[in-house]
């Protein structure tokens, strides 16, 4: 973790004082190759697209059929599971190469006061990020895959802002120093190093209606 202007005045490491303005300011770098949130993030949005598939077409098949017929679900199960296998390989791969073309490291800072918090990746890294996006986009919609796409308009997105009001969860790991701050359909990912860990987590739940 790089902290930017989180220790005014020589302060002692460990501790953490607002800005003149009231605001808390942190710069957060993480490897990508050592970290693996960014690509569980990605996993689970292709996971969860999968999932509706495979439940429509199981609805669909029981119409079709008059009930439910559990060899044909077996042998849809083991296609899914067969497709979800080579989407984890798609994926992994898909990965390393952001990672390559992100020189190995997710750079990004945050604001915070008691209203909320604001995520922003650096602008050097966000400009890539949204040709990346708009690249998968391009390749989704040639080749009609509408995960493709989604996952490539989520990858443009460089910035996220949580108001406290209407957080309803808040998920801390400490292990991979994120803070996971949950406002319905809108997950922050809130990074912050170890020293300073614990302070965010309680400033965040403190003023969360949880």
């Amino acid at each position: 973790m790089t902290d930017r202007n989180d220790l005014p005045g020589g302060e002692k490491r460990g501790t953490m004082r607002p800005d003149d303005d009231g605001k808390y300011r942190w710069t957060y770098e993480m490897s990508l190759f050592k970290n693996p949130t960014i690509f569980i993030l990605v996993w689970k949005i292709f996971f969860f697209i999968i999932l509706g598939i495979f439940a429509f077409m199981v609805i669909v098949d029981i119409a079709d059929w008059g009930g439910f017929d559990g060899e044909r679900f077996l042998g849809s199960l083991k296609a899914m599971g067969w497709f979800l296998l080579g989407m984890t390989v798609l994926v992994g791969v898909s990965y390393l190469i952001y990672a390559a073309v992100m020189g190995g490291k997710y750079v990004v800072e945050f604001e915070m006061d008691d209203r909320g918090i604001n995520h922003r990746q650096i602008p050097a890294q966000a400009e890539k990020a949204e040709n990346i996006g708009k690249a998968a986009m391009a390749v989704g919609l040639a080749t009609g895959k509408m995960s493709t796409v989604s996952a490539g308009m989520s990858a443009q997105r460089s910035e996220m802002y949580s108001e406290f009001a209407r957080v309803r969860k808040v998920k801390a790991y400490p292990r991979r120093n994120l803070i996971k701050v949950n406002a319905g359909l809108f997950h922050n990912q809130v990074y912050v190093g170890r020293e300073h860990f614990d302070f965010v987590e309680s400033f965040i739940r403190s003023r969360c209606d949880l």
